[in-house]
């Protein structure tokens, strides 16, 4: 009932209008670049495994520009409808101590660690002056956002990988990484006046107070384009990619709902505050630390199978692709040789060059199914990647330490001894 009476006809209108403008900033187009540049990285790794150029690059970074601006939209309409404004909010510190953060490890280029170190500085300290409310409402809006777009698309252009289990088995999984170009609407006060202007505001409005002085009610709100990038990254071990990125989206939104519910809150209680200011960096990393155990705590999804050679993934457009083959499937026989490693993969294929004859078991039924199919020139690759063995020396490096972290790994080891 009460955002019943919220005035969505005039606003979305004047969103709309606003994001436009941020589509056509150069700002806009140069986060763009920068995620094609991280896609082009992601698939130079698709390249290494499967030894073919890489492909689907500009296809990927149009694909995650759609998507952000979805996304924005989503967040330009919480930005409003709980009035998070950038007028003296101090938001400008949130970019520099998240870079000093990154040198540290790679994950806390994030506002939730900056925002809330930043709002515990504000607590305990009194410095610098900032909106905790405000700074802490906008990391909580970006994280929502984020969770929504890890939910529609976190499991699209996922990297296969071989990743080490505590106990020093080798698995197989996938790297899950997205980075979406987002354009997204913020308030900005840009006045005053005792008279009622433009669009009438509910009473309720804003939940945030501005960090101006001044009656909220006779305050003049301008909607100001800004363009943000956002990334996630995540790994599928016991779960495949969709399911584990939908599980990822769904801890990341409770964290998300958490801290607005907080930072709203928090402007009527200080010990709210304290809580608010300690929850958005401590929740973030309960995230992580969750998602990460509940991955190599399940059983492992691609690992080896005694009825032949299970497939960790496939090459689009490749023969094993148009022979119907999937991820998880069960390559049993390849022109009738029994295969169960990738040596006899090879002995097989080397066998009858021009036109390969597969039986695997496929999909979650396990149907066995055989195919025909023939390659295009002499010693086309077939295009899957099996799952490890088991006992390789080679491993996806999980680590995030930053050039201060690795400094003080190093100098801590020494110091033990």
């Amino acid at each position: 009932m009460v955002f019943s009476l919220f005035p969505f006809n005039q606003v979305v209108p004047l969103i709309f209008s606003s994001l436009a403008r941020a589509l056509l900033d150069p700002l806009f187009w140069v986060v763009v670049l920068l995620v094609a540049l991280q896609y082009r990285r992601m698939a130079a790794v698709k390249e290494s495994f499967f030894g073919l150029p890489p492909g689907g690059v500009w296809r990927d970074t149009l694909s995650a520009a759609a998507y952000g601006v979805l996304g924005g939209l989503a967040g330009s309409f919480l930005m409003v409808l709980i009035g998070v404004t950038l007028s003296g909010s101090g938001l400008i510190y949130l970019w520099p101590v998240a870079i000093l953060l990154m040198l540290i490890n790679a994950r806390f280029l994030c506002f939730a660690y900056a925002g809330g170190i930043l709002a515990l500085s504000k607590v305990l300290f009194g410095l610098p002056d900032i909106n905790i409310a405000q700074v802490l409402a906008l990391v909580a809006i970006l994280h929502m956002v984020e969770s929504m777009l890890i939910l529609v698309s976190g499991h699209l252009g996922a990297v296969p990988a071989y990743y080490k289990e505590p106990g020093g088995r080798v698995v197989g999984g996938f790297a899950l990484q997205r980075f979406w170009p987002i354009p997204i609407v913020a308030l900005m006060v840009v006045g005053q006046t005792a008279v009622q202007q433009g669009v009438n505001m509910p009473a309720w409005w804003p939940l945030l107070k501005p960090a101006v002085p001044g009656n909220p009610a006779n305050l003049i709100y301008s909607l100001i384009p800004v363009v943000a990038g956002l990334g996630y990254g995540d790994l599928a071990v016991s779960r495949r990619p969709g399911q584990k990125s939908r599980l990822s989206a769904l801890f990341l939104g409770l964290y998300s709902l958490t801290l607005i519910l907080l930072a709203v809150a928090a402007q009527s209680s200080k010990i709210i505050t304290l809580l608010a200011a300690l929850f958005s960096p401590l929740g973030h990393e309960l995230v992580i630390h969750i998602g990460k155990k509940v991955e190599f705590r399940g059983r492992p999804v691609f690992t080896p199978d005694p009825r032949g050679l299970r497939v960790l993934e496939v090459l689009p457009g490749s023969p094993a692709w148009q022979a119907g083959m999937r991820s998880g499937d069960v390559l049993t026989t390849v022109n009738g040789w029994p295969v169960n490693s990738r040596q006899g993969l090879e002995t097989a294929l080397d066998a009858v060059p021009w036109q390969v004859e597969v039986e695997f078991l496929a999909g979650a039924a396990e149907v066995l199914r055989r195919e025909t199919v023939r390659l295009q020139r002499w010693g086309q690759p077939f295009g899957i990647l099996p799952v490890p063995a088991g006992d390789e020396e080679a491993s996806m490096d999980l680590s995030t330490a930053g050039p201060l972290g690795r400094w003080w790994g190093e100098f801590w080891r020494r110091f033990r001894g």
